[in-house]
């Protein structure tokens, strides 16, 4: 599934995530296609029938650049213990999903990314999307960091773009990588290509602390504080149904 063209960094910055009558209509088509991708990864998970995908946690050094452990300490301070948890399964979610995938990643660019993914999504905005805003404050922090300015904008662009439906298609585009690993926290996407004993392994590393619930909340005050963004209307089509039927148990 392609996402929605046009939804691009410039476009964020320019109108803070508010959609045109257009792209309201490019993105409904866009959400009526996730449910029926989505069945084959639920019936896998029904019948107990999982795949093989893992990282070894034994010996992963993860990126330290003065840019990565700016992110560490900006995501340690900023976030709550369930979104920071979220912001790291993130990661690990999507480097098995790259790796089966075959597609190759900047692992510093999607680290920083995914660590700063939703600085904003439990302080909204009012008439600006939280993604926009977070990508705008996360690039700051790349800049702060010594990170080059295309470098700082590809972090806020990534992290702009990971819910507009159909980015997740492409894990070696960094908005996909961090769209494709917070769809399997949040949805359950992919969960069913994924060990089972190493997803267990990972939520004892970083529990969902009722994540689910706190997500549910954040994206019903983003709606109302941002009644023209991408959040307002994949709620209309059944977001948070689909969350509350994520096949994690919380």
């Amino acid at each position: 599934m392609a996402a929605p063209t046009g939804l691009d960094w410039a476009w964020a910055t320019r109108t803070g995530g508010a959609l045109s009558k257009e792209q309201r209509r490019a993105l409904a088509v866009a959400t009526a296609r996730t449910l029926p991708a989505m069945a084959p990864n639920r019936l896998r998970l029904a019948l107990g029938r999982r795949g093989r995908g893992r990282l070894e946690f034994a010996g992963l050094r993860l990126p330290d650049s003065q840019l990565a452990v700016a992110a560490e300490t900006e995501a340690r301070e900023s976030l709550s213990p369930h979104v920071l948890n979220h912001s790291l399964r993130t990661y690990y979610f999507g480097r098995v999903l790259a790796d089966l995938d075959g597609a190759a990643y900047d692992d510093e660019l999607v680290y920083v990314s995914c660590l700063l993914h939703d600085l904003q999504l439990e302080h909204p905005t009012p008439g600006r999307c939280f993604a926009v805003v977070g990508g705008e404050r996360a690039a700051a922090v790349a800049l702060g960091a010594g990170a080059p300015p295309e470098r700082a904008e590809a972090i806020g662009a990534a992290i702009a773009a990971h819910i507009t439906p159909g980015v997740a298609d492409d894990l070696g585009d960094p908005g996909g990588f961090v769209s494709a690993g917070a769809s399997v926290d949040v949805l359950g996407t992919r969960l069913a290509e994924l060990d089972r004993e190493w997803v267990a392994e990972l939520l004892r590393r970083h529990p969902r602390l009722e994540f689910a619930r706190h997500v549910v909340a954040a994206f019903r005050a983003e709606a109302k504080a941002m009644p023209k963004g991408r959040i307002h209307w994949l709620n209309r089509a059944g977001f948070l149904a689909m969350i509350r039927m994520s096949p994690f148990a919380e």
